[in-house]
């Protein structure tokens, strides 16, 4: 399970949201996903530890905490859904 991090200051780094969830267990992963074109970080990220039981502390008391001036938005993240996002609908007409 991973879980995703939103609503993130643009300043923040992986060792920063690294810090902050090893409150809560042993960090494995942080990613945090960058804009193709500006190289800027895109205000939301994820997180993956080592158990279920530490990734669910750090939700329940990170989601809505106050961080580097932004009230974070924690929550078990959701698989990627194909043909989000850029998805050009002509492309998907048939005559």
């Amino acid at each position: 399970m991973s879980i995703y991090v939103g609503n993130l200051s643009y300043d923040v780094t992986e060792e920063d949201l690294q810090a902050v969830f090893a409150d809560y267990g042993q960090v494995k992963r942080v990613y945090l996903p960058v804009d193709r074109e500006t190289k800027r970080m895109r205000g939301f990220g994820f997180v993956e530890m080592s158990n279920d039981s530490e990734e669910d502390k750090a939700i329940e008391t990170l989601d809505g905490a106050q961080w580097m001036g932004r009230q974070m938005k924690v929550n078990k993240a959701k698989p990627r859904e194909e043909g989000n996002g850029g998805d050009n609908p002509r492309r998907n007409f048939r005559n």
